[in-house]
């Protein structure tokens, strides 16, 4: 039997392969998402149904910030966005910065939650990688005081009245003593996440790296970005060392060239959305990408959803890269359109 773990490593090593690319997609799994067991049986039975090739753990989108205080109802989410609603923030005024400390895993019954589900996850994906969800520090910190990770979003439930002026550039050195302790935090759980399962780790191949919206569409300047993310992406990347790190730029304008010159075996960005390049830009990095994941919806133009697959395939013949939505895909989605998209160039 094919090997697809092999496969993946091959392809985005530029190495020859025996297939062109490999599909994947990924979706929230509503009201099922705060069990480690319930959600790992979850994805388990998602990629179980599809048969993808590799597997991105895909956890409630919350948690990053759980760790360091916030708190949300597992049973009620947004009215547009699988997120749950939020309860209360970690910090609820800018000079509360000062309080996120670096936490350790074991003293994070969140950080073990998940290191447990990804272990459960793994073990039954042994011929596929298989990447866990990161937030970069800056969307932790933002999802700690309850901003939105994406420029004029609004987060459900949140009571905030600051915005990034307040929590970052009014006071640029207790927020980046905030961002080095989420940084430390990250690396000491990354550590575990790809660490193999005899010493206690979850012995996934790497992560699935998301600066969210962060260097989208003008919520950052580059040169902020530059200053208040990168100096701590770099820090957590690093932690994977030789393991995989797949990255996703969100949105509109999500500039992924900036992200040339990281760490990464893989880039995902949003081909389909304004002031984003067409998925064969040239970043020396395999792209990811195929379909507008709205496209996914109940409601989906099965039609528009072929017309995309053919267009990717041609803008790619000859080069590798990996097929999957542009995004995370609604709850629920349409089944027809994720037969499409498994059975592209088949």
């Amino acid at each position: 039997m094919t090997n697809r773990r092999t496969e993946f490593m091959d392809l985005v090593n530029g190495k020859e392969t025996t297939v062109p690319f490999l599909t994947a997609a990924w979706q929230h799994f509503n009201c099922h998402e705060n069990d480690p067991e319930d959600f790992a049986q979850h994805s388990i039975d998602f990629v179980e149904k599809w048969d993808w090739d590799w597997v991105k753990i895909n956890p409630r989108a919350t948690y990053y910030s759980e760790v360091w205080g916030s708190t949300y109802d597992p049973n009620e989410y947004g009215p547009s966005d699988p997120i749950q609603k939020q309860l209360s923030a970690a910090i609820t005024e800018p000079a509360e910065v000062s309080k996120i400390d670096r936490i350790a895993l074991a003293d994070s019954p969140v950080f073990m939650e998940h290191v447990k589900g990804a272990m459960l996850i793994r073990k039954h994906f042994e011929d596929r990688v298989v990447v866990m969800t990161m937030f970069s520090p800056l969307s932790i910190l933002l999802q700690c005081a309850g901003m939105s990770l994406y420029k004029g979003d609004a987060i459900y439930g949140s009571t905030t009245d600051f915005g990034i002026k307040e929590l970052i550039f009014d006071q640029p050195q207790a927020a980046k003593q905030a961002l080095q302790s989420i940084t430390d935090s990250c690396i000491e759980y990354v550590q575990a996440l790809v660490a193999p399962y005899e010493e206690g780790g979850a012995g996934l191949d790497g992560i699935f790296f998301a600066v969210t919206g962060t260097a989208s569409n003008g919520y950052f300047s580059k040169e902020q970005f530059d200053e208040f993310s990168r100096p701590y992406d770099m820090q957590v990347l690093a932690a994977v060392k030789d393991k995989v790190s797949v990255f996703h730029t969100c949105r509109m304008e999500s500039h992924p060239e900036w992200f040339s010159d990281y760490p990464i075996d893989a880039i995902h960005w949003d081909q389909f959305m304004s002031g984003n390049p067409p998925i064969d830009e040239d970043l020396g990095i395999v792209p990811i990408g195929g379909v507008n994941f709205t496209q996914f919806a109940p409601s989906s133009d099965l039609d528009e959803v072929r017309t995309q697959l053919d267009r990717t395939m041609e803008e790619r013949e000859g080069k590798p890269f990996l097929l999957a939505p542009s995004c995370t895909i609604p709850t629920p989605a349409s089944d027809e359109a994720l037969e499409l998209l498994r059975t592209a160039g088949h």
